[in-house]
């Protein structure tokens, strides 16, 4: 059989005339396709050791090729080979090689699959949402092994949901080839809500915070003023469901008169909004916040 050096590489036929790629492991070698003289389990869990018989007298070189790694030692054969747990952490396809001589080379495979569920990637988004919005939080479960190996099984997924006030619920989900995925709405009120995804004792939590929709029922009233200027002023802005909402949200104050149209937009402080605008004979006045318009209001004069 010709013998190949690290500048060869291809395909080489043993005895039995069957093809079996080279490899390159501190040389490249050539392994016949005699797999049924290695009795290798079929499938092995992730991070579990086992033994392979073997026959015959001597010395032979093994050889472990797998997804992560190549292992080589010297062995004695007639014993019991002894695969280590190190060596078979990463799931997928191995190929057990022994080789009594550079022309007689025993081979098997085997599939190493994961362990059990010891780790949960838990991803939310957003990270910030209004309250009361149908469909509008995603939350993603990727599962796996205690060697980061994605556990494959089907497996129920818990998703807690314990929001700042109100009771908390749970929602499930079944994994498919190691992810499950849930959506759900955001609930009635602002704050934080605390979403954890739950598998056996294994769980991760992440936070989203809510906040208040867009205003609803936005109402102004006019206070007195001085040297024809009035002092506008909301009603405590809050949405549908009486979430206050952030200071510092935009509030617009609108005036026509018979000089023409004025805006003025201030910042909510403490709840309401307020503004000064000058006066010019009659005047009508409105109020809005984002895409909400409230009441109007008319200043010597009828609407």
């Amino acid at each position: 059989m010709r013998a190949f050096t690290r500048r060869h590489f291809g395909f080489c036929t043993d005895r039995i005339g069957a093809a079996l790629g080279c490899a390159l492991i501190s040389g490249l070698f050539c392994a016949s396709a005699m797999a049924a003289e290695l009795r290798v389990p079929p499938v092995v869990e992730a991070g579990q050791g086992f033994s392979i018989p073997t026959d015959g007298s001597g010395q032979a070189t093994f050889y472990l090729v797998g997804p992560d790694r190549v292992v080589k030692r010297t062995m004695n054969l007639g014993g019991a080979l002894q695969i280590q747990s190190s060596d078979v952490r990463a799931a997928g396809l191995y190929r057990v090689i022994v080789c009594r001589s550079s022309s007689s080379c025993d081979s098997a495979t085997f599939d190493v699959i994961a362990a059990t569920p010891a780790h949960i990637s838990f991803f939310l988004h957003p990270s910030r949402v209004p309250v009361s919005s149908p469909g509008s939080i995603d939350a993603t479960a990727f599962v796996f092994d205690q060697y980061f190996n994605p556990v494959l099984t089907p497996a129920t997924v818990d998703f807690r949901i314990n929001p700042a006030s109100g009771a908390g619920f749970t929602r499930e989900g079944s994994t498919h080839q190691g992810v499950t995925w849930m959506r759900m709405d955001s609930t009635p009120h602002e704050g934080r809500v605390q979403v954890t995804a739950a598998l056996g004792r294994v769980q991760e939590s992440r936070v989203i915070q809510q906040v208040a929709a867009e205003a609803c029922g936005l109402r102004m009233k006019v206070l007195p003023g001085v040297a024809n200027r009035m002092t506008l002023e909301t009603d405590p802005v809050r949405d549908c469901s009486g979430n206050a909402l952030p200071d510092g949200t935009i509030v617009s104050f609108t005036a026509v008169d018979q000089a023409g149209k004025s805006t003025v937009d201030a910042p909510i402080k403490k709840g309401v909004a307020r503004a000064q605008l000058p006066i010019q004979g009659p005047t009508q006045i409105s109020v809005a916040c984002g895409v909400v318009v409230g009441n109007e209001v008319a200043v010597n004069g009828k609407l």
